[in-house]
């Protein structure tokens, strides 16, 4: 699985402990979840395992600023997305290269793929060795909207695949890559993960390409 997700960053506190994924979406900005939000973390690019070992081709940094979306609400998760400033920019590399926001919605029934190092297994945590990927096809907002009345706004899009497998805790801000862009980020969905009929739900990118790039312009 080497350099296939070279975009894909964890987001660490103290020496070791992941807690959310990243994107890489410039050489110096991440995007996440805006719900990732904390003080004083470390961010790793181009390390495929969840170990604290070196890997060759890994960079470390800061993160120097976040930026959630100012329409971010807890807890209903509407708007869940922020940028986040490293401290300096990223050497763009085989491990290591940013990857472009989508400005397109898609439609039910695309391809997608999501990555992490969440939990492997819900309600007891199981964390992989390595960065999971799985497939996941986006599904119709009224199917989306049935799984969980009263908490899908526009900002959402549903994924899944037929096994209902699923992203889950320590998932969260990272990427799922449709057509070679990034189209969402893992946001929420019921606990504990992958039950039949409750998907995964991911915050819709394609609406905010315009903030992300006027941000990313505004603070550079």
């Amino acid at each position: 699985m080497r350099h296939t997700q070279p975009w894909q960053a964890a987001l660490l506190l103290g020496p070791n402990q992941l807690y959310c994924g990243a994107v890489l979406v410039h050489p110096q900005w991440l995007l996440t979840a805006a719900h990732c939000r904390k003080q004083g973390f470390r961010v790793r690019l181009g390390h495929q395992s969840l170990s604290p070992v070196y890997e060759s081709g890994q960079q470390l940094f800061r993160g120097l600023k976040s930026i959630p979306h100012p329409g971010f609400h807890h807890p209903n998760h509407s708007n869940d997305l922020m940028l986040i400033k490293l401290n300096r920019r990223v050497r763009v590399t085989q491990d290591v290269k940013p990857i472009n926001v989508s400005s397109r919605c898609v439609p039910a029934g695309t391809k997608c793929m999501v990555s992490g190092w969440g939990t492997t297994s819900s309600p007891t945590v199981n964390f992989p060795k390595v960065l999971q990927c799985l497939n996941i096809t986006v599904l119709s907002q009224d199917t989306c909207k049935k799984a969980y009345p009263g908490q899908v706004d526009h900002t959402m899009f549903c994924a899944g695949d037929e096994a209902g497998r699923d992203s889950c805790q320590g998932d969260s801000g990272g990427p799922v890559v449709c057509n070679g862009k990034l189209q969402g980020l893992v946001s929420w969905g019921d606990y504990p993960c992958a039950q039949p009929n409750k998907p995964g739900v991911y915050t819709d990118l394609c609406q905010f390409s315009k903030w992300i790039h006027n941000t990313i312009q505004a603070n550079t």
